[in-house]
């Protein structure tokens, strides 16, 4: 096959990265996707940075079994720990989350003070800090873990009086340092722009992680010449697989409205190990 044709690989731990996915299909409509999320193991982010890093070489092997052209990693914990070991371990273009964030927040910053919010793990690694600062040094940034708002979003609780409390209960402080910019560190964390937005106040430009990867993307398979050739009209679900590690029956009711597409086909595997 052409490898213009072979698809874009994802994984994440679960199901935030569908955030990522559903830019990707965005920007991209034409390309075929893969999706792995690691179910059976979420989260990556009580996990020891040496487990981390197994699983994502064990998500990878199984995406490249696939045969795949660019491997997306769409989960922050992994992307912090292992993305330059799977890196440099493949010949294909390999994309985290971080780096493209981190990019758009040192751009779009005009008093060099931006805020991360992300889990607990994300915000231990300090691997948006260690980013932005690396892009310019000036920038104060200013991190916050926001672990209520993964459940809030899986529950469907996006918008109303709960999502609004958690919200204000978490960003006073941060608000108070007098950030203009801040990072939705998380992949859930887009599906509560609107609160988070109104929370800020509209001098606060937040940075949606997932559209900038999914530019970035973009960027990669234009620069080595990958885009799908395609013939008529090469876009819809028939294009979308998905696998999963664990039961696949609450992937597709959460990850519906993640999409706000349907999912058709999706499938149980299990992962094997590096012997």
């Amino acid at each position: 096959m052409n490898s213009n044709n072979l698809p874009i690989g994802i994984f994440d731990s679960g199901i935030g990265g569908l955030t990522v996915l559903k830019e990707i299909i965005n920007r991209l409509p034409s390309e075929r996707t893969i999706y792995l999320g690691d179910t059976a193991r979420v989260p990556y982010g009580s996990r020891s940075p040496e487990t981390v890093t197994r699983y994502s070489f064990e998500n990878s092997r199984f995406l490249f079994s696939r045969g795949i052209k660019l491997l997306v990693i769409a989960c922050n914990t992994a992307s912090s720990v292992s993305l330059e070991r799977v890196r440099r371990s493949v010949s294909v273009p390999v994309i985290g989350v971080i780096q493209p964030g981190a990019r758009a927040a040192a751009a779009a910053t005009r008093n060099k003070k931006v805020g991360v919010i992300g889990t607990d793990a994300t915000v231990r690694t300090n691997a948006y800090s260690s980013a932005i600062r690396s892009i310019d040094s000036s920038i104060e940034v200013f991190s916050l873990a926001c672990p209520l708002f993964v459940p809030l979003v899986e529950e469907g609780w996006t918008e109303g009086a709960v999502a609004e409390l958690t919200a204000e209960t978490y960003l006073r402080d941060i608000r108070r340092e007098g950030i203009d910019t801040l990072v939705l560190g998380c992949t859930h964390y887009p599906l509560l722009k609107g609160v988070l937005s109104k929370i800020m106040g509209p001098g606060v430009r937040l940075i949606d992680s997932a559209i900038e990867t999914a530019a970035t993307i973009r960027a990669a398979l234009e620069e080595q010449s990958l885009l799908r050739d395609v013939q008529g009209d090469g876009t819809g679900e028939s294009n979308r697989e998905f696998y999963v590690t664990d039961s696949p029956e609450k992937f597709i009711d959460v990850g519906e409205r993640f999409l706000g597409s349907s999912i058709s086909f999706i499938k149980k595997i299990e992962l094997e190990s590096e012997v």
